[in-house]
C-alpha cells in the first residue's frame, strides 16, 4: 500500500477539483474502487486520491444526489483535475 503524507497535505492547499471552493476543508479523498486498493478497511493507495472540500467528498461517498456511476465519475474527473494541478504548481515533475 502507498502512503505519502507529504502528498496528502499538499493537496490541502488545492481548491476543490469538484466544485472549486477554497474553504479550508480540503482534503484528499481516496478512491472507494477496489480496483486502486480499496478494501474492507484499508484506504486505496495516497496516489490514488483526489482534492476535494468537506460538501464534495461528502457526495461522493455518502451522499444520494448522484448515482453511483455518476460518483464514480465526479471523482474520477476530480482526480484527473487533481494531478493537473500538482503538475500545474510544481508539485510533481518530471526529469530526464
Amino acid at each position: 500500500m502507498y502512503r505519502n503524507r507529504k502528498l496528502l497535505d499538499v493537496l490541502r492547499q488545492s481548491p476543490c477539483q469538484a466544485c472549486g471552493r477554497s474553504d479550508g476543508t480540503i482534503v484528499a479523498a481516496h478512491s472507494n474502487q477496489l480496483r486502486d486498493g480499496k478494501g474492507r478497511g484499508l484506504k486505496a493507495h495516497d496516489y490514488r486520491c483526489a482534492a476535494l472540500c468537506y460538501t464534495c467528498h461528502a457526495e461522493i461517498d455518502q451522499g444520494s444526489k448522484l448515482s453511483k456511476a455518476e460518483r464514480i465519475e465526479t471523482w474520477e474527473e476530480a482526480h484527473r483535475k487533481t494531478i493537473g494541478w500538482l503538475f500545474e504548481n510544481d508539485y510533481l515533475t518530471l526529469t530526464s
